[in-house]
């Protein structure tokens, strides 16, 4: 247990982070199966393994303020898995992919744009790693949108 007492903005802002990993990884796992370019299979590996590092940071950190973390909402998770699976059924090219992870990451930045706001008093070291989120969504971005 943390010597100090934790702030419930920092607690709040850590889980929503750990979510925002986990359907990263969830939204990159769907998809790789159907990846038909080495070089789009390698931008998105290389991503997972990002949120996959970022993921440990968190749940390190929620593991010692006690926390067991929180799960991405299951009505998100399960409407991301069904429009995902209905797109690359109506076309399977690696355009639909960049695009639908291109979606995914858009949406994953504001939302961790959002927490960082409403959770300002969160500690700074749990803000760093909001941030590098946002940094790993976005560098995601831009190496897929030639695939667009």
């Amino acid at each position: 247990m943390p010597t100090h007492v934790i702030n419930s903005d920092t607690i709040k802002l850590l889980r929503e982070c750990n979510a925002g990993v986990k359907m990263g990884i969830a939204s990159i796992d769907e998809v790789l199966p159907d990846v038909k370019s080495d070089e789009l299979r390698s931008i998105l590996e290389e991503c997972k393994r990002k949120h996959e590092q970022l993921g440990q940071d968190t749940r390190d950190i929620l593991n010692d303020y006690g926390d067991s973390g929180k799960e991405p909402p299951a009505v998100a998770s399960g409407m991301s898995w069904l429009k995902t699976t209905f797109r690359l059924t109506v076309d399977p090219s690696d355009e639909t992919i960049a695009d639908l992870i291109t979606d995914g990451c858009n949406m994953g930045v504001k939302s961790i744009r959002r927490y960082l706001n409403e959770y300002e008093a969160a500690e700074e070291k749990v803000k760093d790693i909001a941030n590098r989120l946002i940094i790993i969504e976005e560098a995601a971005q831009e190496n897929i949108k030639k695939f667009l």
